[in-house]
């Protein structure tokens, strides 16, 4: 039901009822920052977990079905749905909603290509001039070996669909290029690895760069830099993503207007000309070379660990920034940041990426939410009575903001040495690039 709300500046605005679809550290931390604002009456998450039970009503609403999605927000008076993982918004949940006359944060079907193709996206930045990496596109296991062998290792590989963060191969040799292109094209990726996208090895510091679109103007968010392999040192096998920190000290003022000039401005206007309007979040994923930032490739979401980073150090209320992105209105908006740096470390199931356990129990949790500075998402949790249960691979996001990058990781390692949890595992080098250039600083 709407009611009136008074605004932080003494406006008065409606306050909405908002839906918020997922259930993983991103949309925890997407509802922890909604739940805080005066704008929302009440805030629901389908089918969320035991952390966002704290603030959202969790409802078992089966995401895929669109139109039980439509019943529920019409039955609710819900007047936002915010989507979080990219599943749905490939799936054309967003036109969907928008065609039953529901507001919905999030790109359309056909911009959501922008992840949901990675061949797409190199297209469109061949043909629009967009810097990344050389590459090929390949529907043939065997063509694309003869391309491998004569480029050299090392070499990218890459399925072109969906693949939950774990489609992408940074082989060393070219035995591990091949490896990779049978394992796509032999299904272990399901139809994402039906194409595969061969591409130039670049040499730089990675680093995610986040904007909000509203199909013509883009604001860009706060930085954050990922760490997606599995283990200490950056090996082992990518995964959805170990840890995360925010800012990140590689995007310099400089490096993030060239970002803006000469990769997001030029996808924007590509989109808006081809019939379909990027409108939502856009995150890039870049390659920080001497020649500049280069695309490596685009998400249509936030980021899953950086969305718990970024949700920390944003000051202002997110629920006007979400609504002028579908409205159209980020031109009149502007968004205040905390300067204390944010670090986040994912605690996963022992297994993961590979094959773990479910239903492990996890204690400490209260304890460790006491250390300042301290915020726990859940990610793959269930409620079991009193107790919260492993359920997935990625299980939590120990976040901490400090006024250091190596206090913030202290803080988020106090906090994990306090949760009881034998059945789990974490990075223990969380931020090390970003604690290394501030001792450099000294």
């Amino acid at each position: 039901m709407l009611h009136l709300a008074h605004h932080p500046r003494g406006t008065v605005r409606l306050a909405m009822n908002i839906l918020l679809l997922g259930s993983g550290g991103r949309e925890h931390a997407l509802a922890w920052k909604i739940a805080a604002s005066p704008l929302v009456t009440k805030l629901f998450c389908a089918p969320g977990n035991a952390g966002i039970a704290r603030e959202a009503t969790c409802v078992a609403l089966d995401v895929t079905d669109h139109a039980a999605v439509i019943d529920f927000c019409k039955a609710n008076a819900i007047e936002l749905v915010v989507v979080g993982p990219e599943a749905p918004l490939a799936a054309g949940i967003v036109d969907d909603l928008a065609g039953a006359g529901i507001k919905a944060f999030g790109p359309t079907q056909k911009a959501a290509q922008l992840e949901g193709s990675k061949g797409f996206t190199k297209d469109l930045c061949k043909a629009h001039d967009i810097p990344t990496a050389a590459y090929e596109r390949f529907s043939d296991p065997a063509d694309a070996k003869a391309y491998i062998r004569v480029q050299g290792a090392p070499i990218v590989v890459k399925a072109d669909g969906l693949a939950a963060g774990k489609g992408v191969v940074v082989a060393m040799t070219l035995a591990e290029a091949e490896d990779a292109v049978d394992m796509m094209f032999g299904g272990a990726l399901g139809d994402a690895g039906i194409e595969v996208v061969v591409e130039d090895f670049m040499i730089g510091e990675e680093a995610s760069f986040f904007v909000l679109c509203d199909g013509e103007h883009a604001l860009p968010l706060a930085t954050a830099q990922d760490h997606k392999r599995a283990f200490d040192g950056d090996k082992g096998p990518n995964t959805g993503g170990m840890g995360a920190y925010s800012p990140a000290p590689v995007m310099t003022d400089a490096i993030c207007k060239q970002a803006m000039e000469r990769i997001i401005g030029p996808t924007l206007k590509a989109m808006k000309a081809m019939g379909a309007p990027f409108k939502g979040v856009l995150f890039a994923g870049l390659m920080i070379t001497e020649d500049g930032p280069q695309l490596i490739e685009y998400n249509v979401r936030f980021g899953d660990p950086e969305c718990q980073v970024l949700m920390m150090r944003m000051m202002s209320d997110i629920v006007p920034a979400l609504l002028a992105c579908v409205d159209g209105q980020l031109a009149h908006l502007t968004l205040r940041w905390f300067d204390e740096p944010a670090l986040t470390v994912v605690m996963a199931a022992k297994g993961y990426p590979g094959g773990y356990e479910k239903g492990t129990r996890i204690a400490g949790l209260d304890r460790a939410e006491q250390i300042p500075g301290v915020q726990i998402f859940h990610a793959g949790t269930v409620a079991s009575g009193d107790w919260v249960l492993a359920n997935g691979g990625r299980v939590l996001a120990v976040t901490a903001s400090a006024k250091t990058v190596a206090e913030a990781q202290r803080r988020a390692y106090e906090a994990i040495g306090v949760i009881n949890w034998p059945e789990g595992f974490c990075r223990r080098d969380i931020g090390w690039q970003a604690v290394a250039r501030e001792r450099r600083k000294k």
